[in-house]
């Protein structure tokens, strides 16, 4: 048995909890992939998986199991790395992920001045608001606003964003400026994402955190269509400091509610422990870091 080999399958199988889509991610036939894992538990006399009919769970055993084949495929991949000269000449391809609109004003103009300092390097960088998944999509490097999850990943804080609520001069001339969360109730509202038919935004009043429910005019599934539609003074919408700032600042919006504001989002750099980076997720890492760290502080 390779065991390296079947350690690769049963990260995998882990990973993506099925044998079938690790064989489609491996290309390997199910049965191979099946085999793999059924040796390796016969090696370690110890069952590192529990498969039914729908899903596939990690033992106990599994669950300490992985932790160590994560470790050994890292410093196996960083050997093979050092020896192939990666770590000595940053080249390669880099896959990046962010949100949106961050990504189009704040991401891209560092990846532009990266690709400048380092031209051995390539970058792929996908903008989406959906979390994608950073190892089915093979993503190095991902920006997160708000609350991480538990992973095995790690995590470089870059900075805070406010949550804010906007308007247009136009809607406030006409229904006047809220005073209060509660004064919304009676104002057009805009909300973005599809998931309901009612906008459960939360606010910090006399110092604790209290939710408001609203039901708004209009429901987009973007914050560009939700901000332009503000602008058009359909209603006041709730969106990140950093998604409204350029209205702002041009005086097409004005922030709402700035003493009820909720609780600042954290943004984070998120990625593969240091320890076991290429060199060009480092540079990247130590690169982008401060730049985007000054540019939120501006917004």
């Amino acid at each position: 048995m390779d065991r390296l080999k079947a350690m690769t399958v049963f990260q995998k199988v882990a990973d993506l909890g099925s044998f079938s889509a690790a064989g489609r991610e491996l290309g390997m036939p199910l049965a191979t992939v099946s085999r793999q894992v059924t040796e390796l538990e016969k090696h370690l006399g110890s069952p590192l998986l529990t498969r039914t009919t729908r899903a596939v769970a990690l033992t106990e055993s599994g669950e300490a199991y992985l932790k160590s084949v994560r470790r050994i495929l890292d410093d196996v991949d960083a050997a093979e790395r050092q020896a192939a000269g990666e770590f000595h000449a940053p080249r390669g391809e880099l896959v990046l992920t962010a949100p949106i609109c961050f990504g189009q004003l704040h991401v891209l103009p560092v990846v532009r001045d990266f690709l400048a300092q380092y031209p051995e390097i390539n970058v792929r960088l996908a903008l989406s608001d959906r979390n994608l998944h950073m190892i089915d999509e093979h993503i190095d490097m991902a920006v997160r606003a708000g609350a991480l999850p538990d992973s095995s990943l790690h995590a470089t804080r870059i900075g805070e964003v406010r949550q804010v609520i906007v308007a247009a001069p136009k809607m406030l001339a006409a229904h006047g400026t809220p005073k209060t969360p509660d004064d919304l109730c009676r104002m057009p509202l805009i909300h973005f994402g599809f998931a309901s038919a009612q906008a459960l935004w939360d606010f910090r009043i006399d110092g604790k955190r209290e939710e408001r429910l609203f039901t708004p005019r209009l429901t987009v599934t973007t914050a560009d269509a939700a901000l332009w539609a503000a602008r058009e003074g359909i209603g006041a919408v709730r969106v990140l400091s950093y998604q409204s700032a350029g209205s702002v600042s041009q005086g097409d919006l004005r922030v709402l509610l700035e003493d009820y504001e909720a609780e600042t989002r954290p943004v984070h750099l998120l990625h593969a422990n240091r320890a076991g980076l290429p060199l060009k997720t480092r540079i990247f890492l130590d690169f982008a870091r401060e730049k985007l760290r000054e540019r939120i502080k501006q917004i």
